[in-house]
This record gives C-alpha cells, structure tokens and sequence, in this order.
C-alpha cells in the first residue's frame, strides 16, 4: 500500500504544519516504519519553534531523557525572541482591541494607518511587528493566536505579497484548528486573491494554484458541502490544469469525489477522458477502476480493483472516513452498467461482481429497485434479476443537452475571462 501512497508527493506542496497530522494517521496505521516516522517529525520540526514538542520526540526515539545541547541553545533562543515580539507588539495589539478603534476602521488601508499614527503612535514597525508575533506563534504552535492576529494585520498592510502571506497563514492556522467553515471562506478568498493577479508570473500562479488545491483538501472532506466544493474547484479550467501540469495524482479525490457525489455525474464524461490522458503521469486503484468500467466495460477488473480500492481508501488521510460511501457508489455503478448491457442478469454472478454474498446482493438489489424505482424484478426461483426497457423521454434528453451545454458555455466563459482576451 506504500506504493499507492502520496505523502511523498504532498509534502512538496504542503507548509510543514500540514504534513503532522498526515505523519500521525501513517503513525496509527502503521504504513511505514515507526522510527522512520519519528525521524520525519523531527526534521519538520527542525526550522520551526516547536522546541518542546521537538524534544519530546527526540526523547521517545532515543529513550533517553537528555536532549543534544543544539535544542537547549534553540529553545532559549526561541524565549528571548517571543519576549521581544511581546514587547514590540504590545502597543498595537492593545490599540486594536479597543472596539472604538476598529470602529472607525475604514476599506482605506492608508486612511488607517495615518489614523493610528495621528492618534496612538501606530507606525509600521509596530504593524510589521504584528506580522511578525503572528507567524512567529504559528511557528510556536500557537494557531489560535496566529488566526486571531492575521485579519487585523491584513486592514492594515498595504503589500499584495505579505496580504497572500497572512491569508495562507489563516488558513492553515484554520485548518490546523479544524474551523473548516472559516477555512472554506478563506480557499475562496486566496482563489480570487489569485486569480485577480492579472500580471503575476504564470509560473507563480501556476505553483499558488496547485497548493490550494492540496490544501483545500483538509477542508473538502471534512465540510458538508466539501466534495461539491471539490469538482468545482477541481473542474473549473485554470485548476485542472494545474493538475495535469504539476498535480496528476490529485486526480484521485477527483475521482472520489465525482464517484460518490449522486448530483455530479454529469461531469463522469470529461473526468474519464481526463483520466485516460494523464494515465502515463499517475494511475492508481481508484482511476483504474474508473476505466475499467467506463472505457473498457471489464467487470472483472473492475471487481478485482474495486478490491484494491478499498485497501487504498483505508490507507489514505483525507478518503479513510468515506470508504463505505465509496464502496456503495461503486457497487451501484457496477449494477447500473450491467444492467445497461444484460437484460436477464444472474444473482449469484452479480454478487461476485459486487463483492457480497449472494443473500446481501439480493436484498441490496432489492431495496436498490425499490429506491430507485428501476424498472425491474427478482426472479427468485431463477436466482436471476429481469431488466424491462429503459428509456428516456425526449424531454429528459433534451434537458440533459440543455444542462451539458449550459456546463460547457460557463467553463469557455471563464477561459476566455481568465485569459484576458475580453
């Protein structure tokens, strides 16, 4: 399952705090060497301000209670420096948590810069010390602090580049803090941020881009609306091809996503092409189950990687908790398609397609044609399940049309937006 595993790929990707709860779900599972983890904590560790953490650690790897003298040095360093921070801060940090000050706080970043100057003696040392405290409590591990910090700088800074700055340090402090529904208004807020960067270096839009999108990904599934959220962003043009350019294996939780998600399947068609153009860059389990069912209708492949999924799915951070969603919307793909192609189909055989005993396939598909209102019946005595005609009215075709050229008008619109040729 190492092989099927991407943390090495995030990691380029990812700021370090984000890849600790990763190492601790491969810690649990046991994916890797235990040390070798330990090791990899320690490392990330290392240019941090993590100092106790970082010793507790060392100490549980070498089960020793002494620390190199490096980390006693590193540690008062980082105390002295917090002290100053404290002090250089303070005047502003006790200005703007007075509400009579931030009342009068206007859109105008240079109106309140001149107004805490004239009134309190604000100068930018002490907003770049804000800054500073801020990231500098991110580092310590202190995230709570760091997203309380981050917005109010961002009314007072007048740089674009350090404005980016607090913006991905909220978020991943929001992250790191699980308030997913703040951290969904932020990925939305660094997407515009981006996107609006009408001469920014394409390359650096380009790099911007493919961290949202794994950084997003500790919000999409742990939000409610998250896997809509994700084949938004996924799908939308200038995202997509920070994928196929920089991001291939991201096509998993496409994949997932688009898999589980009953309302999308309208966009099945173009993910499958997707797919088949990057399988040369990145394939796995859950693309090759995918292909196997849509492009080469093989259902034995498809049951024996749908196996290989499930292994995959349980192995991973951000799909563990959604595995039996994903098993569901797989086995009903699988019916689905089957059906479409045979019109008397075997119980027994099905259940070996569905993985399931021929008792449990029966009642599933029983209560699937219930639900779904499939025109079909169980033929018990047969063991066999009767398919009747499926077809579409010639209303539904034509909504169906109406709704992929409404997709497709809206995607064009924004390429051509995004490229500035309007």
């Amino acid at each position: 399952m190492a092989n099927h595993e991407l943390s090495p790929l995030f990691s380029k990707f990812m700021d370090r705090h984000l890849i600790f709860p990763i190492l601790e779900f491969h810690q649990e599972k046991g994916i890797y060497d235990a040390n070798d983890i330990m090791q990899a904590k320690l490392a990330l560790l290392k240019n941090t301000n993590m100092v106790d953490f970082a010793m507790d650690i060392h100490k549980a790897l070498t089960g020793s209670e002494d620390v190199p003298q490096e980390m006693k040095e590193h540690r008062s360093k980082v105390v002295a420096r917090l002290r100053q921070l404290q002090h250089d801060v303070d005047p502003i940090i006790k200005c703007l948590e007075n509400p009579n000050v931030v009342r009068n706080f206007r859109q105008d970043k240079a109106f309140n810069l001149q107004f805490l100057q004239e009134d309190f003696q604000i100068g930018p040392d002490h907003v770049e010390a804000l800054y500073q405290y801020a990231k500098f409590q991110f580092d310590c591990g202190n995230y709570s602090v760091a997203a309380e910090l981050l917005p109010p700088y961002r009314t007072l800074c007048t740089s674009t580049e350090r404005n980016m700055s607090a913006l991905w340090g909220k978020l991943a402090s929001d992250i790191l803090m699980q308030n997913f529904e703040v951290a969904r208004d932020t990925i939305n807020k660094i997407k515009e941020a981006i996107d609006n960067q009408t001469f920014a270096v394409p390359l650096q839009q380009l790099q911007q881009r493919a961290w949202l999108l794994h950084w997003a990904l500790f919000v999409f599934f742990n939000h409610e609306n998250g896997r809509n959220d994700l084949i938004d962003l996924f799908m939308s043009p200038p995202y997509l091809a920070a994928i196929q350019i920089n991001a291939q294996h991201l096509l998993r939780y496409l994949a997932f996503a688009v898999l589980v998600h009953k309302r999308r399947r309208n966009v099945m068609k173009d993910l499958i092409k997707i797919i088949q153009q990057e399988a040369y860059e990145f394939s796995d389990p859950i693309t090759q189950f995918l292909e196997d069912l849509f492009v080469h209708y093989d259902f034995d492949g498809a049951q024996h990687k749908l196996q290989e999924c499930e292994a995959v799915i349980d192995n991973d951070f951000f799909l563990t908790a959604f595995k039996e969603d994903f098993v569901e919307s797989a086995r009903l793909f699988i019916f689905e398609i089957y059906c479409r192609i045979h019109q008397c189909i075997d119980i027994k055989m099905l259940s070996e397609r569905l993985n399931m005993d021929q008792d449990a396939a029966e009642k599933w598909i029983a209560n699937l044609i219930l639900n779904a209102r499939l025109n079909a019946k169980i033929d018990s005595q047969s063991g066999t399940v009767v398919m009747g005609t499926q077809t579409q009215s010639v209303h539904e075709q034509l909504m169906d049309k109406a709704k992929q050229l409404s997709v497709r008008a809206f995607m064009l619109a924004n390429t051509v937006v995004g490229s500035g040729r309007v």
